[in-house]
């Protein structure tokens, strides 16, 4: 019988099994806007920290303004974390192109950001309040 981490392992950690990525809840609220207006709320995103990377939040797909969602073409590949699709946001009449990303499908390792995304902080302000 499979488990749930023999179906899609990362390939990074099996050619790199010492790479660390961590994923812990943040006890906390995130807000992310974009021109002033507010993309994202929630009391539910995780911090992920990733040797070699600045640490990232990422928040449930439900609690960001779908409205101003609109998928792009671009996709990029992690080793460790699996295949990232990602859309621009609309703010105005203009879009922030690919600002947002997330693992749909991510490798069995990291699982838990399944239904979560992330914000590129170079284009829109994230801000963490801790409880």
């Amino acid at each position: 019988m499979l488990s749930g981490r023999d179906i899609n392992p990362s390939p990074g950690f099996r050619t790199n099994p010492g790479h660390v990525i961590t994923v812990e809840p943040f006890r906390g609220t995130v807000s992310v806007h974009a021109a002033g207006s507010l993309i994202a709320e929630t009391q539910n995103a995780v911090l992920v920290r990733e040797a070699g990377h600045n640490p990232v939040y990422y928040v449930p797909i439900e609690d960001i303004d779908g409205d101003r969602l609109v998928r792009s073409g671009h996709v990029s590949r992690c080793p460790y974390k699996g295949k990232a699709s990602y859309w621009n946001i609309l703010v105005g009449d203009h879009e922030i192109d690919n600002a947002v990303w997330a693992y749909e499908l991510p490798y069995d390792e990291l699982l838990e950001l399944a239904g979560l995304a992330s914000f590129y902080e170079s284009k829109v302000s994230v801000t963490a309040t801790p409880d």
